[in-house]
């Protein structure tokens, strides 16, 4: 799994046309819009495409200014998979006073 949090800054004029084209990319997703071109989007892997492909892609859509990563998180399915043979953890990661 790879989430990519940004930040897209985009013409005001244009933002309509260039929300649409996010809107139609596998992979993203738009959260947020503000009135002066400021979107929160986020991007994830795809079968076929990497974050960081769709991402340089979105750049390359008319009236995008910037975009920013702000946010990554990467996880590795295969090692979140619980493993019955495992032993279970016995100590408890929180401070105890």
């Amino acid at each position: 799994m790879n989430i990519c949090g940004c930040l897209v800054h985009i013409v005001p004029d244009q933002a309509e046309a260039a929300a649409q084209s996010m809107r139609n990319t596998s992979g993203v997703e738009v959260h947020a819009q503000a009135e002066d071109g400021r979107f929160v989007v986020v991007v994830e892997d795809t079968s076929d495409r990497l974050a960081s492909e769709i991402i340089m892609d979105l750049h390359q859509i008319p009236g995008v200014v910037s975009l920013t990563l702000t946010y990554h998180h990467f996880e590795d399915l295969a090692e979140a998979t619980p493993h019955p043979d495992a032993p279970s953890q016995t100590t408890s990661r929180r401070l105890t006073l």
